[in-house]
């Protein structure tokens, strides 16, 4: 298989979702096997690089009642599929009894099939892995209680969304469901025991057996697993994890993946533990709050950190992209996220602008209709993403000077340039605000003197010539309307001069030239 780019793209699937869906095509029960090559063909066609099969692993039968009879669960899976059934709720995919494919999904023949096709098509298979619990009705719970946190009858009486009595053959005990410290437990896991030492080596053989059925995993809620976090959890002293789990399991399978789920700032922390990416949740909330400044200060910080991030719009967890939003601040904010460096990470429902989320308890989506809009937008985006200054180049954000004195929207505009080793550009501005704004940005390019310079928007109609003399000594004008974004591929330049300086005005775009009339007509409209 070829070599990851620098700056790779994943795609996330729910696979008991998508299975559901080719059932209903099929007029039969579905596995792996009946995902269609001219499927995968379509994904690496579309520039991925990574699929992650979100709950692949068996889950049971206990879980799956937990899912059933939680009355907000139940609520919450209403409101997603108003003619919902039992048969809709499996349980969820992070309940697991154990990582062997689910039968119904094919087993794990079926998955090693699938991931060799994949493969063929130089495609990577990400897989989930769940450090912090298991299903209530895990093996272990027989075979091991001591890999669990155990409580009291007290505990079970002060806490009882914490503990709960587990009828074992070997013995009831009192249990602790799985959690994080600042919410109640999930009623459907129970908690590893990271102080105990045999718990990390178990888990650190279920990564292992993991890693012989995929290339990479997505951790979940990583940082659960941290000694300061565990012991504000559960008063626990506990070891490192991630720095024997990680080393051991690339010992024996070179280059394999981590990806981490982690919250609270600890992203730099899971990196420097062995992580290849961590979620960007911050960008995410920044980008939500629809400040153009927190964004543009968080790409401050250097590549050897944002190299490594994970940037996204939606997940399973999370709600859609296309419903949080406004169309027109969706599209920009995916131009900052997925033309940012790091591992783009896209959601199966977001090309097509599906707006109800899917709890991964479910396998089965409502019928959306789909938005045309916005599905031609990531087409374009994705072309963009296929080019090789963006997949390898080099990134840099650039700083963007006022058009005019006094001029405050510049602080609403964000400007960067991808630069490929092969000659490619790419700059990139957004408007990430409501209202119009104007700067001069000073892309970095070649000896531009003397020539014409061709600026063509991969993601709207525009097309410029530009003074190369012009575009050195003062920059490129820009006059973006509110989420306004070009990002312009820089052509070959031409030996001539421009004719007269101006532009052609995109039906979304508008690009004003003639600094000082432009100065006086802003004066007048902003003061």
């Amino acid at each position: 298989m070829n070599a990851l780019p620098a700056y790779p793209s994943l795609y996330q699937i729910n696979t008991r979702v998508w299975m559901t869906e080719l059932a209903r095509n099929l007029g039969r029960p579905a596995t792996l096997d009946d995902i269609a090559d001219t499927e995968l063909d379509r994904l690496a066609e579309l520039g991925f690089d990574w699929i992650w099969l979100l709950s692949v692993w068996q889950t049971g039968p206990v879980g799956q009642q937990v899912s059933r009879n939680s009355p907000e669960w139940r609520k919450e899976f209403q409101e997603t599929l108003p003619d919902l059934t039992d048969d809709d709720i499996a349980g969820s995919g992070f309940a697991i009894t154990g990582y062997t494919v689910s039968p119904s999904l094919g087993g794990d023949a079926a998955l090693a099939r699938l991931r060799e096709r994949l493969a063929q098509r130089g495609l990577r298979l990400m897989l989930d892995f769940v450090p912090n619990h298991t299903a209530p009705d895990h093996p272990w719970v027989e075979e091991h209680p001591e890999y669990y946190i155990c409580g009291t009858d007290a505990d079970l009486a002060r806490a009882p969304m914490n503990y709960t009595l587990v009828k074992r053959k070997g013995g009831d005990l009192i249990l602790a469901h799985g959690r994080d410290p600042y919410f109640p437990g999930w009623p459907d896991t129970l908690q590893l025991n990271y102080g105990n030492p045999s718990t990390p080596e178990a888990m650190i053989g279920e990564l292992l057996k993991i890693a012989g059925q995929c290339d990479g995993v997505r951790c979940d809620m990583a940082m659960l697993v941290l000694p300061d976090v565990f012991e504000r959890t559960w008063g626990v002293p506990s070891r490192m994890f991630w720095p024997e789990a990680t080393r051991r399991v690339r010992e024996r399978f070179q280059g394999f993946c981590f990806m981490a789920e982690v919250y609270w700032d600890l992203e730099w922390t899971m990196q420097q533990q062995g992580f290849d990416y961590a979620y960007d949740k911050r960008l995410y909330d920044r980008l939500r709050e629809g400040h153009a400044r927190p964004v543009r200060e968080h790409l401050y910080a250097g590549l050897d950190y944002q190299n490594k991030l994970a940037r996204f719009l939606e997940n399973h967890d999370e709600p859609r992209a296309a419903a949080t939003f406004p169309a027109v601040m969706h599209q920009a904010a995916a131009v900052i996220t997925y033309l940012s460096p790091g591992l783009r990470f896209f959601h199966q429902g977001q090309f097509e602008g599906c707006r109800k989320r899917i709890s991964p308890h479910l396998v089965r989506a409502p019928a959306e209709p789909a938005d045309e809009a916005l599905r031609q937008f990531y087409a374009s985006m994705l072309a963009v993403l296929r080019r090789p200054e963006v997949r390898s180049g080099q990134w840099r954000l650039l700083e963007c000077v006022p058009a005019w004195e006094g001029n405050w929207t510049v602080d609403c505009l964000l400007a960067t340039a991808w630069q490929g080793d092969g000659g490619g550009a790419l700059w990139v501005v957004v408007n990430y605000a409501p209202h119009q704004s104007q700067c001069y940005v000073r892309f970095p390019s070649p000896d531009l003197a003397g020539r014409i310079v061709r600026l063509k928007d991969l993601l709207g109609p525009a097309q410029y010539d530009r003074d190369g003399d012009t575009l050195q000594s003062c920059g490129l004008y820009l006059d973006l309307p509110p989420w306004g974004y070009h990002a312009f591929a820089l052509l070959a330049p031409q030996n001539s001069t421009a004719s007269d300086g101006r532009t052609e005005m995109g039906s979304s775009r508008r690009q004003a030239v003639g600094a000082e009339a432009n100065k006086r007509r802003k004066r007048k409209t902003l003061g």
